[in-house]
């Protein structure tokens, strides 16, 4: 393994999960346009050779909730470039739902893609990152890890383990020349409202029914009426090229990233109320 020390204006070496749509499409067709080498994953691509056009965004296939798919796209990544500069964890999708009637097989999916396969993809990437003594970690968030959103409260917990998992990631890769960030996007007008996933026991005519129909609604206009994917692959692109990125960047409409930026000053119950009014229940 080659351990060059790079600058951070060179072009790098980028895997993006989940970059078939979305945000993760968006910023991986960016950071080509800036002449990196990325390779973006989908569970339904195929190892290609992508030698006729070396500049193409390269697809290869991982499913994030499986070791052997993990670290075969990594080995990949290693044996096609010799190196992987960054690591951007961006797969998931949303569930929802009540609690009540959400089994416990449906959270456990749904962590299984959000949360732990970001640590599948570390475990898999970080030999290779310690070894070659410098990468850069990425991982997706969500304003919704920073406060609970009612009715889709499994993606909150989600996301709020993810944002505990980064900050502990970075403290015990810092010795090894390894940064770690988290990005945590507000909404984004992107396919996620057509991907979310209603858990199998909704009931309109249920006790939650009325309440969760009006708070689905809310997020789906939200989202409909979000920022543009590439407002976030632009921030994406300044930070792998950034020498001294942050630990932590929350971004989106102004509205959502005030009231995020409120949350530490307003007492809990005086934030549940504006929640709860917020989306309508």
């Amino acid at each position: 393994m080659r351990k060059p020390v790079k600058k951070a204006s060179e072009s790098k070496v980028i895997l993006i999960t989940g970059a078939s749509s979305g945000l993760g499409k968006a910023c991986a067709e960016a950071l080509v346009e800036r002449g990196h080498t990325v390779y973006g994953t989908s569970r339904r691509a195929k190892f290609l050779d992508n030698s006729s056009d070396p500049n193409a965004l390269k697809m290869i296939p991982m499913d994030v909730n499986d070791d052997i798919s993990v670290n075969r796209a990594i080995a990949h990544v290693i044996d096609a470039a010799g190196v992987i500069d960054v690591i951007v964890n961006n797969a998931g999708y949303g569930i929802a739902g009540a609690i009540e009637n959400t089994t416990i097989d449906e959270a456990k999916a749904l962590f299984d893609t959000n949360f732990f396969g970001v640590h599948r993809v570390c475990r898999a990437a970080l030999p290779y990152l310690r070894e070659q003594g410098f990468g850069h970690i990425i991982n997706i968030g969500s304003l919704g890890g920073v406060v609970s959103i009612p009715f889709q409260a499994f993606y909150s917990a989600s996301k709020s383990a993810l944002a505990s998992l980064s900050n502990g990631l970075s403290m015990e890769l810092k010795p090894f020349g390894i940064s770690v960030t988290r990005i945590e996007p507000g909404d984004y007008h992107t396919g996620f409202t057509a991907n979310r996933i209603f858990v199998a026991a909704i009931d309109p005519a249920g006790v939650y029914g009325e309440r969760c129909s009006r708070a689905i609604a809310v997020m789906e206009q939200d989202e409909q009426n979000g920022a543009d994917p590439e407002g976030l692959a632009n921030i994406l692109v300044k930070i792998i090229e950034s020498k001294h990125p942050a630990l932590n960047y929350r971004v989106g409409i102004f509205m959502q990233r005030l009231l995020i930026s409120l949350v530490p000053f307003l007492p809990d119950r005086i934030l549940e109320k504006l929640l709860m009014s917020l989306y309508k229940i």
